[in-house]
């Protein structure tokens, strides 16, 4: 079995003072950095469908509404090395036209250049989902891919 698309292809993170995120068709994920030697009994991380907080030894590294809705019950998050904090979320609308250009309304947004990259890519992997036997990790998109670009289903 092949490695997922994003693994082949790479991620666009869009950098924050806490870290970073980035998306796929179906997740968006966070990474947090934390204090070295952070425990999991210190932190305090509450997913909601549309809002995020989370609090590292009582201060509080994010916290706000979220661009666009999530399933609640899929959000996960892991501390790994005890140095960083990954937060998946999965989206309710999983369209490559809906690219977040934000992780928190109004915050944390991507700059022009980064937003134009990640729908890119979206645009892409919904091109190798549409055709599975095709690789478009390393492929090249440009023209119409606002929006998760033309539609060719229904050729």
């Amino acid at each position: 079995m092949s490695a997922p698309f994003e693994e082949r292809s790479g991620v666009v993170p869009c950098g924050t003072p806490w870290g970073r995120w980035y998306q796929t068709l179906e997740e968006v994920f966070i990474e947090v950095r934390v204090p070295p030697g952070t425990r999991a009994k210190d932190v305090r991380c509450s997913l909601r469908s549309r809002h995020i907080s989370l609090a590292v030894c009582g201060q509080e590294l994010l916290q706000g509404k979220l661009f666009d809705s999530t399933v609640t019950d899929e959000g996960t998050w892991t501390l790994e090395d005890r140095q960083m904090i990954r937060i998946v979320l999965m989206k309710t609308n999983r369209d490559a036209g809906n690219c977040w250009t934000s992780l928190l309304e109004n915050e944390y947004a991507a700059d022009p250049w980064v937003q134009d990259q990640m729908q890119r890519k979206l645009t892409l992997e919904r091109f190798q989902r549409e055709n599975p036997g095709f690789d478009f990790s390393g492929a090249e998109i440009s023209g119409n891919y606002s929006k998760g670009g033309p539609d060719f289903s229904s050729l």
